[in-house]
């Protein structure tokens, strides 16, 4: 054993299976994915938070960022659940994995676990290796002997397994065997190419199983859209020891998503693979390696997306409000997700009374308040209203009809906006807002990089010195949609716009003929909601 080694985390899970995450180098393949450094380290802080067994980190010696990242994690990280892998190949073809440079960088990477990829379809070695069959087969058996004498823990990704399987099945069994004999702990059989369905993963896993007596592992691409699938079909044939991507990141389409993989080993198997309680920070681990890696997290995720458990059809709503299993296959806070209503046109009032309790109004079983309620959405929505996306201005329009009035912290007299165009070839915006507030009347003039970032900056210099919340309040998003109906200008515009105060968002939606009156009813929406969830009290 070298002095660079790094040892395993005392909180190891059981050995018997295995959660790989190879988010920080095939994840990073993904096109729109540049990880720095930092990076890495953070993604690699989240997974080992999750309780993944094993973080493959990138192949050390190939590139500086990931020589760099293995020498940082291992003096900035102190690894709790995971045990930190370096990647890469078996020695050259001809030579000696003792000398060979690239196997000396994986063992001076430090990592207690090294994964090789290995050729397993015969056209590949000869074509892309340009070597023998015999002599492949030499590059992986001196490869893993030399890195288990360096006591190393070796695991062997037999890459374009199943297609070396349907072409050469003996071939890529003897690399299986090849590398189990000489002591790789598991043997990773990888659709690269991700053309595999479940039924042909299970028979095939189960004969290489069978055959070899090698412990196996799934490496599955999600080409054919059953990345995850082709996982547990593998797990259902005998393998222990899958790897997964965070939220599915890779090459082309993506890899099998370690959510969703962790999610249906635990609850639908049966089978603790993660530390106690982690499974409920899944959600919030999602959504945090999204912020790392700055793409948008999937709404429609399985079980961690926002979406995973939204409810939109009244007849969903009537049986949730008996019973929430009814049209939910788990609760969600074992993910920790949430239920949502949605609401729209197509709300009852069951969808009604269960999204007035998620948001804190309750309607207190009254009939005739909810009726009104669902009248008024659905009156809104065909106007061209989108509560769905709106929570925001859906709970002004519940508290008003449930109050007998809107929430006022200001009372608009009027507003306009001018956009100038100048000789230059540059643009002005101005905008004008005359408002009432606390009994006092506000002219407020403000310019912006556009009319509605020039109303938005008004409305502040009017506001902000009787509520010095709105500092706070910053504009994150803004969408335009043009409803169908009339066309060209004379089309009725929708405006959603999210906000935020550093510490929750929200979205408000505006409809009106012009995109800048649209704006300006998102725009009041999300004041007043904001200034109503910090507590103000309102004006009049």
């Amino acid at each position: 054993m070298t002095t660079t080694e790094a040892t395993a985390p005392a909180a190891a899970l059981d050995d018997a299976f295995h959660v790989f995450d190879t988010t920080l180098r095939d994840g990073a393949q993904r096109e729109g994915i540049n990880l720095t450094v930092a990076d890495k380290l953070a993604i690699a802080r989240h997974l080992d938070e999750f309780g993944v067994g094993f973080i493959e980190g990138g192949w050390p010696g190939a590139n500086p960022r990931d020589t760099e990242f293995f020498a940082r994690a291992r003096a900035e990280i102190d690894f709790k659940n995971a045990q930190l892998v370096a990647f890469g190949a078996t020695r050259r073809a001809g030579g000696s994995a003792a000398e060979d440079p690239q196997v000396r960088a994986l063992l001076e990477s430090g990592a207690p676990v090294i994964t090789l990829v290995a050729k397993s379809h015969d056209r590949h070695v000869e074509l892309a290796l340009r070597t023998t069959l015999d002599e492949n087969l030499e590059m992986v058996r001196d490869t893993v002997s030399h890195l288990v004498s360096q006591g190393r823990r070796v695991f062997v990704d037999c890459e374009h397994f199943f297609d070396g399987y349907r072409a050469n099945a003996e071939y890529a069994k003897s690399v299986v065997r090849t590398a189990h004999e000489a002591g790789a702990d598991v043997v990773v059989l990888c659709d690269t190419n991700g053309g595999m369905l479940p039924a042909q993963i299970t028979a095939v896993v189960a004969t290489v199983l069978a055959d070899t007596g090698a412990r196996l592992g799934i490496h599955a691409q999600d080409d054919t859209g059953c990345a995850v699938a082709n996982t547990l079909a593998a797990v259902d044939a005998g393998a222990t020891h899958v790897q997964c991507t965070a939220n599915g990141y890779g090459e082309r389409v993506g890899n099998a998503n370690l959510f969703p993989v962790v999610a249906a080993l635990e609850i639908k198997y049966g089978r603790t693979v993660l530390p106690e309680g982690a499974l409920a920070e899944m959600t919030r681990i999602s959504h945090a390696i999204a912020e790392v890696v700055n793409l948008t997290p999937s709404t429609h995720q399985p079980y961690v997306g926002v979406s995973a458990f939204a409810h939109k059809a009244g007849l969903h709503a009537s049986a949730i409000k008996v019973d929430p299993d009814l049209y939910q296959h788990i609760d969600p806070e074992r993910v920790g997700n949430t239920m949502r209503m949605l609401v729209s046109d197509m709300a009852g009032r069951a969808s009604i009374e269960l999204k007035g309790k998620e948001l804190g109004v309750d309607l207190g079983g009254d009939r005739a308040l909810i009726a009104r309620v669902v009248e008024r959405v659905k009156e809104r929505e065909l106007a061209g209203y989108t509560y769905e996306a709106a929570d925001a201005s859906f709970e002004l329009l519940l508290r008003a009809e449930a109050e007998g009035r809107a929430r006022r912290y200001f009372r608009v007299e009027s507003w306009r906006a001018i956009v100038e165009d100048r000789p230059d070839g540059t643009h002005a915006n101005e905008a004008t807002v005359k408002l009432w507030a606390k009994g006092e009347r506000i002219v407020a003039t403000a310019e912006g990089n556009g009319p509605v970032n020039a109303l938005d900056r008004a409305l502040r210099v009017a506001l902000e010195r009787f509520y010095p919340q709105l500092a706070k309040f910053e504009l994150i998003d803004y969408k335009v949609r043009i409803l169908e109906g009339k066309h060209g200008t004379e089309s009725t515009t929708r405006v959603l716009i999210s906000t935020t105060d550093g510490t929750r968002e929200w979205n408000t939606v505006g409809v009106a003929p012009n995109v800048i009156a649209a704006s300006w009813q998102a725009l009041e929406d999300a004041y007043t909601y904001g200034l109503l969830h910090a507590g103000v009290e309102p004006a009049e």
